[in-house]
């Protein structure tokens, strides 16, 4: 079982920076890939970028490549988001998710919800122009 709690959302400027933070208890995080997804009001859930358990694996979508960076520290359990380059249209309930299972599944298979055992509560974006 692995239970996560996002935190570091808030209001900022297009052209800014936030960091979110995904806190993590429960022993399998550490041997968990880990993933950030974001809904926008009105639209449907869309993935934001992967990590593998050993960190040394990740994969954006194409609107974040090049602003975002996901990482992690398996001492803290812990997994970030660096959000940089902000714009309005990254507005958005950001939440985490874990999949337990160090095999990584290939690119693919972490951009599709569904295959998460486990999420976060969400933490608010907002960016204003």
């Amino acid at each position: 079982q692995v239970q996560l709690v996002e935190s570091g959302g808030g209001l900022v400027q297009a052209g800014g920076s936030l960091r979110l933070s995904c806190a993590a208890s429960g022993r399998t995080f550490s041997s968990s890939a880990m993933g950030w997804f974001r809904q926008a009001p009105g639209k449907e859930r869309e993935f934001v970028a992967t990590i593998s358990w050993s960190g040394s694996l990740t994969y954006y979508a194409d609107s974040v490549k090049g602003r975002f960076t996901i990482s992690r520290d398996n001492v803290k359990n812990t997994v970030y988001l660096q959000m940089n380059s902000l714009k309005p249209e990254d507005t958005a309930v950001y939440y985490c998710a874990a999949d337990p299972g160090i095999v990584w599944r290939g690119s693919y298979y972490y951009t599709q919800g569904f295959n998460y055992d486990y999420w976060g509560q969400g933490t608010q974006v907002t960016v204003s122009s």
